[in-house]
């Protein structure tokens, strides 16, 4: 690699890296917050307080009471998640607190409503036991349609929604596991379609064994991965029936444990290294870098090696080391480098899908088909090593997505509803518009004001 012409460009992306946080400082005090609270019905005049207050709201009570189900048809409970967390493991800033959490929960609900026209609540727990995690949102489902689970450490994070999805009566969902899976997947099938490798056979190595490369594990399987041919890392070496660590704990770890009995068929040790050797894909959710990854280490993988390298903020391995090392495809976590794996692509359509169809929880299933449709719509330039997912720029990505998981979920009986694919995609369609559109004329009437000059 010819360092002094490149280096000068290393540096401009990086200085590029760090706008986002300088903007982000002037901005969050300037707006005082992402979302508000806006009427949806007509107000002719205050006479029109007596439909939607007192006393005529008391026939919509009295009509939910005698059937519950009614409650999707006269409240917004059809379209609203909660975004919960406890602020224990935020963007990779770890355990900052419910307070200091809330800036990334309020952008999880602007995004969820603009891209999937779904309205969410950020709603942070000043708690870190799982028990009272679960016992609060058991106890918030009247007014929700779903649960978004967000930054909740491991391994209670795995519990937490273990539970709430055999408890709970709305779907409930942990961004950071599903979500984050299903993006990766996606990612995962276009980058094998690339370099022409059957995702039956290719030996795959996870870094980190943390509650994204669990998920992502877990799906990777589904999609047709041979957990036999796999191996798993963490930061004590490859997982399987010998670490005896993990089997001490596995009454604690009961995840970690499993992957240790279905990966690493061959009984391989050592460490990232060992692991890497002869890999056909290198799927990082690990230890921020640079460093955590070394070139050499890519160098040993197999021909047309794929490297997913997802730690934020920076990536265990810069693209360009892992490129000139002879990854033929790299992506990362972040927007300033090509092949960004960003969950922002999944959650804001597979919610909107799922609410679209009334489902009572989101399948593994659910999450497959969503990848599979993400994969399968195109980047607008086509497929190529440094373009392996669509950006959120295009908005049909969302509204097929949706279609995807609504029809999934009356394929597996879990639906409240029956919609065609068409009607699915439609209303897909209209709700996303429609948020965009609001906010355009906001701006445009001045409601939603214009950033102060730099």
């Amino acid at each position: 690699m010819n360092i002094p012409k490149t280096q000068p460009d290393i540096e401009t992306r990086l200085a590029k890296a760090q706008k986002p946080s300088a903007d982000a400082m002037k901005l969050h005090p300037f707006y005082r917050g992402k979302i508000e609270t806006g009427i949806k019905v007509a107000i002719r005049s205050v006479d029109d307080f007596a439909i939607w207050y007192t006393p005529g709201v008391a026939a919509s009570c009295r009509a939910i009471q005698r059937d519950p189900a009614l409650v999707y048809e006269h409240t917004s409970k059809w379209n609203t998640v909660a975004v919960v967390s406890d602020g224990t493991r935020v963007l990779g800033l770890g355990d900052i607190g419910p307070k200091a959490g809330l800036p990334v929960m309020e952008g999880k609900a602007l995004l969820f409503k603009y891209l999937g026209g779904v309205d969410a609540v950020p709603l942070m727990l000043d708690t870190k036991d799982p028990d009272e995690i679960i016992h609060t949102v058991l106890m918030l489902q009247p007014g929700f349609g779903g649960v978004n689970l967000e930054d909740i450490s491991q391994p209670k994070c795995f519990r937490v929604l273990d539970t709430l999805r055999e408890k709970a009566e709305i779907p409930i969902w942990h961004d950071d596991q599903q979500g984050t899976a299903c993006v990766t997947v996606a990612g995962l099938l276009n980058a094998l379609k690339i370099v022409g490798k059957p995702v039956n056979e290719v030996r795959m190595v996870f870094i980190g064994s943390g509650a994204a490369n669990v998920a992502i594990s877990r799906l990777c399987f589904k999609a047709g991965v041979d957990p036999a041919k796999a191996l798993m890392v963490d930061s004590k070496g490859i997982l399987g029936r010998g670490r005896e660590d993990i089997y001490q704990r596995r009454a604690e770890y009961v995840d970690k444990w499993r992957l240790c009995e279905i990966t690493n068929a061959e009984g391989r040790q050592g460490g990232i290294a060992e692991a890497l050797v002869g890999a056909d894909v290198c799927m990082a959710c690990s230890r921020p870098g640079p460093g955590t990854i070394k070139p050499e280490w890519v160098s040993a993988m197999a021909h047309d090696a794929i490297v997913f390298a997802c730690a934020n903020p920076v990536p265990e391995i810069w693209p360009w080391e892992a490129e000139a090392a002879g990854a033929a495809i790299v992506a990362t976590g972040r927007s300033d480098f090509p092949n960004q794996v960003n969950n922002s692509l999944g959650f804001p359509g597979i919610f909107r899908g799922t609410l679209d169809v009334r489902a009572k929880t989101i399948t593994d299933e659910m999450c497959i088909a969503a990848a599979e449709a993400l994969a399968g719509s195109a980047p607008d330039r086509g497929l190529d090593p440094q373009c392996i997912l669509p950006v959120m720029t295009e908005w049909e990505v969302f509204a097929r997505e949706a279609v995807a998981v609504g029809m999934k979920a009356q394929e597996q009986g879990i639906a409240g509803l029956a919609l065609s694919a068409d009607e699915l995609y439609r209303h897909a369609a209209d709700m996303i518009h429609r948020s965009r559109h609001i906010t355009e004329a906001m701006m445009e009437q001045g409601f939603i004001e214009q950033p102060p000059a730099d």
